[in-house]
């Protein structure tokens, strides 16, 4: 199969969970790397209550072919009850960049 990039939108409460959180993903090659953006802010209905929350969204890089064991791996390790976990599809991207990530999450 050959490699097909994604990239995988998270959010995590705040930015030392979310430091050890992508950590543990590079460490296991499921991602390639994780990029935090602190200072987001959420607004979502959770139990019948509109809730805000402030969050640290995470884009996370890797390989459709990483897919399976990326959400098995935030199954068991986020902290949320109900993470949010959306793969986007990279169409096109830096040749260089891409083979960069393709390596880094192979077995």
């Amino acid at each position: 199969m050959p490699p097909q990039p994604l990239v995988v939108l998270t959010t995590l409460g705040d930015a030392d969970e979310a430091r050890a959180f992508v950590r543990r993903l590079v460490d296991d090659r499921l991602v390639a790397c994780g990029t935090l953006l602190p200072g987001g802010v959420s607004i979502y209905r959770w139990e019948g209550a509109v809730t805000e929350e402030s969050e640290v969204v995470v884009l996370l890089k890797t390989d459709a072919g990483k897919w399976d064991a990326l959400c098995a791996a935030v199954r068991e390790r986020h902290p949320y009850e109900v993470p949010e976990l959306l793969a986007l599809t990279v169409g096109r991207g830096l040749q260089p960049y891409l083979a960069w990530l393709a390596g880094e999450v192979v077995e």
